[in-house]
């Protein structure tokens, strides 16, 4: 397959700069030999012991000139491969420069030194070494950025060639002629490639369509089973139709259209008897299965109502409201070992189911929105990233120690890293000692109403569940955050229903969200192979 980019957009400023020389000043000062450093490459001295270590090659001068031309798939990997060698040999020089410096603090606090030293000459030697040891880090931070810089390049290759779209060479001469010169700037030349090169279209806009009976042919989660008592109903919404769930003679649950056939009353006014829901309107009184089997005051008539395959797993109910036959296999949705599930919570939003999963597949908005709740105090990272792979519908934020999953079609789990109140950053989940565990569950009740199941596991703090009234707590706090989150998303979705197009301009930290809308587009449209289907 042929691709087309510049070498300026591929590789590093640095790549196209001759080597330096490495220089030193040495000289004897109390008895012990001192190195100024008079260039930033000047780290290394060839009789240091750990010079083998970091012996390793400036690669710059081998760096292919590719200046104004058009690259193919395996130069541009050629180049940025090359990009990388020089982010592994700055590293290897910052590393060294700042061994060798403490190696000059410890000598300079020998105390077989400290008698050929004075007080004032020892204190001006570790004021010269603090600021080089301060000039070491700083490179080292440079470096990292440096890093960062190759590796978005290369994750913007890679979805080039994932999507297919790397244009021919024969049809972009144009293009060849913006691009011959390069701008100074990596970060500029990688942005210039992205604008000239083709985006991917997510066009979510308008008013909100009635949902395609495809997305209809999954199990959905729709209660827990520990709010379904025997003698009780749930009334729910599912894509736009009313339904009732309860649990019949032999305890399992069913689930069957809320309007009576009679007079279309609502079934979930009246109540249970005897493993039946009765009318409150005329007494009818229907089975799990729809099958009315008692009609008091008149002759009993073949008369049954629409109900739904319903079954009951691991504290959940769930549905297929679908044409369909139903999948023999449920998604399990329970948390990790070592967890205890502390709340579960139904809430009813004022908004479309899709908006909702987006926002819950977010988390960069987290210390702008939530800073009154959980990211209170939370700093802002000059970058957010999620890593996942590229089939994959899961993986973990950087810099936060969040994990993160989709699981088709409409739920959310995440394992939260508990460190510090508010100090999220800086560790992974695997590193910290205490986790949240959430579920969310996203049905779509109608166009602009979303039922949401909500579940909070622990696996610290087994006795919080026994603190009477605990889950009022949790629900008022959930309520608090679910609360910052409705005012922004409300508003969305009013500009969206005028015209405005929510998903405009994804950028890098969106990809869950935006790989949501990718699964759920293929499955309106029915794709024989729906997309991420590996990582399920």
């Amino acid at each position: 397959m042929n691709a087309i980019a510049t070498a300026a957009a591929l590789s590093l400023p640095i790549s196209l700069c001759r080597s330096s020389k490495l220089k030193y000043k040495k000289g004897v000062k109390a008895g012990f030999r001192v190195f100024a450093v008079l260039e930033e490459e000047a780290w290394v001295e060839k009789k240091s012991s750990w010079g083998p270590l970091f012996d390793v090659e400036d690669p710059r001068s081998k760096v292919p000139q590719y200046k104004g031309k058009f690259l193919d798939v395996n130069q541009a990997l050629e180049v940025a491969r090359y990009d990388i060698q020089y982010c592994d040999w700055r590293a290897r020089q910052d590393v060294l420069a700042i061994m060798l410096l403490h190696e000059k603090v410890v000598e300079v606090l020998n105390p077989l030194a400290r008698d050929y030293k004075c007080i004032g000459t020892m204190k001006k030697d570790l004021a010269e070494l603090q600021e080089e040891l301060a000039q070491a880090h700083r490179q080292v931070h440079i470096s990292e950025a440096r890093v960062a810089t190759a590796l978005d390049k290369l994750a913007y290759m890679e979805e080039l060639v994932n999507d297919r779209l790397l244009q021919d060479r024969n049809t972009n001469t144009e293009e060849s002629e913006q691009t011959s010169t390069s701008p100074s700037s990596s970060t500029e030349t990688l942005n210039a490639v992205k604008r000239r090169l083709p985006r991917k279209s997510l066009n979510v806009s308008g008013p909100v369509q009635p949902y395609h009976p495809r997305l209809k042919n999954f199990w959905y989660p729709v209660a827990f089973s520990t709010d379904l008592k025997e003698d009780t109903m749930i009334p729910i919404e599912c894509f736009e139709e009313p339904w009732v769930v309860f649990r019949g003679k032999d305890g399992k649950p069913g689930c069957v259209q809320n309007t009576c056939a009679h007079r279309a009353c609502p079934l979930h006014l009246g109540s249970v008897n005897e493993g039946r829901i009765q009318c409150p309107y005329h007494g009818w009184e229907y089975t799990t299965d729809g099958k009315c089997e008692k009609m008091p005051s008149t002759q009993l008539l073949n008369v049954k109502i629409k109900s739904l395959p319903c079954f009951e797993k691991e504290g959940m109910i769930w549905v297929w409201p679908g044409s369909d036959p139903p999948s023999a296999t449920l998604p399990s949705l329970q948390p990790p070992p070592g967890f205890q599930i502390h709340a579960e919570i139904v809430m009813e939003l004022p908004v479309e189911h899709g908006l909702l999963l987006d926002n819950l597949l977010d988390l960069a908005h987290a210390p702008f929105t939530h800073t009154s709740t959980f990211a209170k105090g939370w700093t802002v990272p000059s970058l957010v990233k999620f890593l996942t792979p590229a089939s994959g519908l899961q993986g973990y934020w950087d810099p936060y120690p969040i994990d993160m999953e989709f699981r088709p079609p409409c739920m959310v789990l995440s394992t939260i890293g508990i460190s510090k109140p508010g100090k999220l950053e800086g560790q992974n989940t695997q590193q910290c000692a205490t986790h949240l565990h959430q579920l969310h569950v996203c049905l779509p009740s109608s166009r602009q109403k979303t039922r949401l199941l909500y579940r909070m596991s622990l696996d610290f703090a087994p006795l919080l569940k026994h603190v009477p009234f605990v889950d009022r707590v949790w629900r008022h706090f959930a309520e608090q955050v679910l609360n910052e989150d409705l005012r922004l998303v409300v508003g969305q979705q009013e500009r969206m229903i005028n015209g405005a197009n929510v998903w405009n301009w994804p950028v890098s930290y969106d990809k869950l969200g935006v790989r949501y809308r990718v699964w759920r587009d293929a499955v309106e449209k029915g794709a024989k192979q729906l997309p991420f289907s590996n990582s399920m």
